[in-house]
C-alpha cells in the first residue's frame, strides 16, 4: 500500500470512529474543562459539573493512593434519553456498564421516591439524621442525595475491572466498591457521610430478617444472578450490609484497609477457600476486612 493510500485509509479509519463515538452519543451535550469524560442531557447541566468535578475529586485522590486511574465516562441522562443509553431495566439507579461507561439518572424518579420512607414509619432514631440528609430545596424527602454517591460504588468497579484485581468472591466484588465510597467521602468530604450512611443503616435496622430468602453470603455467591432481578429488597439488604460494613472497615483501617486490600487483590490469582480467603485478608489487607465473611451471620439486622 502507497504512503499516501495508508494515510487516507487511517484518516478515513479516525472519521469513522470520531463519527461512532459522537453517534453513541448523539443528543447529549459534552462537558468540556473536566478530566471525567462527561455527557448530559438537556437542562442538567449543573448536576453534570457537580458530578464531573467530584469524580475528578475521587480519580485525583484514588490515583495518589492506588497509583491507578481507569478510563470511564460519565452519562446523566434525562428520563427520555435513559433508553436510549443504556439496557438498565428502570430508570434511576446508577451503573457501570462493559463498555466503561458511567451512567446517572439527572432527576428525581420513582426509583428514588420508592425508597423514601413513610415519615410515622421512620424509627424514631433515625428521624432527625433522616430529615438533615435528604430533605431537599421544596422541604420534602428527596433521596438523590444518597443515589448521587453511589456514582462513587460504580466508578469502584471500574477500577477493580480496569485495576486487573482479581475479587476472589461475588460479595468482595460489591463490597470494594463500598470501601472506596466510603474512604473517600470520610477523606475529602465528610459533610456527605450523613447522607452516605444514615440510609442503609435505616433499612438494615427496620428489615425482619426472617422475611428475607437469602441472607448468607454463600447463599449470594450461588443465587447472585437471580437475587437483583427477582428479589430487589433481598439484595438491597446485602448491600446495605455492606455500606455498613465499609464505614466500619474505614474507622478501623482509615486509607490502609482499602490500599492494603487493593494490593492484595492484586497479586493474589488464585482463588482460594473461605478458610484461606479470610487468612490471607486477615493478615494482608485487614482484620475487619476478614471479620465481614467470619461474622457475616453473626450480625443481627435489627436495632
Amino acid at each position: 500500500m502507497k504512503t499516501s493510500h495508508l494515510a487516507l485509509f487511517i484518516m478515513c479509519f479516525l472519521l469513522i470512529c470520531n463519527q461512532l463515538n459522537a453517534q453513541s452519543y448523539e443528543g447529549l451535550t459534552h462537558l468540556k474543562g473536566f478530566k471525567t469524560d462527561t455527557y448530559y442531557s438537556s437542562g442538567s447541566e449543573a448536576k453534570a459539573r457537580r458530578m464531573a468535578q467530584q469524580l475528578d475529586n475521587v480519580q485525583a485522590f484514588y490515583t495518589d493512593l492506588l497509583q491507578f486511574t481507569p478510563t470511564v465516562t460519565l452519562l446523566i441522562l434525562s428520563p427520555g434519553d435513559w433508553k436510549n443509553f443504556t439496557k438498565f431495566p428502570f430508570y434511576g439507579m446508577p451503573h457501570y456498564t462493559s463498555n466503561k461507561t458511567l451512567i446517572v439518572a439527572a432527576e428525581n424518579n420513582d426509583h428514588w421516591k420508592s425508597m423514601v420512607p413513610a415519615t410515622d414509619k421512620i424509627p424514631a432514631a433515625y428521624a432527625g439524621p433522616v430529615k438533615e440528609a435528604y430533605t431537599d430545596k421544596n422541604g420534602g424527602l428527596n433521596m438523590e442525595a444518597f443515589f448521587d454517591l453511589l456514582a462513587i460504588h460504580e466508578l469502584g468497579h471500574a477500577y477493580h475491572n480496569q485495576g486487573g484485581l482479581v475479587m476472589q468472591r461475588r460479595w468482595m466484588g460489591e463490597l470494594f466498591p463500598n470501601i472506596l465510597l466510603h474512604t473517600y467521602i470520610a477523606e475529602k468530604e465528610p459533610e456527605l457521610l450523613n447522607a452516605l450512611t444514615t440510609f442503609p443503616k435505616m433499612a438494615v435496622a427496620t428489615t425482619d430478617r426472617s422475611t428475607l430468602k437469602y441472607t448468607t453470603l454463600q447463599e449470594l455467591e450461588k443465587n447472585y444472578n437471580q437475587i437483583g432481578p427477582n428479589y430487589p429488597q433481598n439484595y438491597g439488604w446485602y448491600q446495605c450490609r455492606w455500606h455498613i460494613a465499609a464505614g466500619e472497615i474505614y474507622d478501623a483501617s482509615n486509607t490502609d484497609g482499602l490500599k492494603n486490600l487493593w494490593n492484595t487483590l492484586k497479586t493474589q490469582r488464585e482463588i482460594l477457600g473461605d478458610p484461606e480467603l479470610a487468612e490471607l485478608l486477615s493478615k494482608k489487607a485487614h482484620k475487619s476486612i476478614a471479620d465481614v465473611q467470619l461474622n457475616w451471620d453473626k450480625a443481627d439486622s435489627r436495632p
